[in-house]
């Protein structure tokens, strides 16, 4: 199956968003606007009736949870796509909704 090709800030390795966050912080505002931006995505895209009402900033699981979510998976998972980082934040966010 055709994958479809991801663009914008997010679209890079988790080693590029290591080092980018490293240098220069701020951006850590940029990467997770298109983090949530993508999960958005996801969401919309999801079939009827799959992740209704799943709150992607739960008041359990803030954006700043997040973020640091991110930045722990890219750190152990240099290799990966952040997209892949985001993905599992998403399924990370699914579980928390379930709690």
């Amino acid at each position: 199956p055709a994958t479809a090709k991801i663009v914008g800030l997010g679209a890079t390795r988790c080693s590029q968003f290591s080092s980018d966050v490293q240098s220069n912080p701020a951006v850590r505002r940029d990467y997770l606007a298109w983090a949530q931006g993508y999960m958005s995505g996801i969401l919309v895209g999801r079939p009827a009736g799959t992740d209704t009402g799943l709150d992607l900033n739960p008041p359990t699981f803030g954006l700043l949870t997040q973020l640091k979510f991110l930045e722990d998976h890219c750190a152990g998972n240099p290799s990966q796509d952040f997209s892949d980082a985001v993905e599992a934040l998403y399924g990370r966010l699914r579980k928390e909704g379930r709690t």
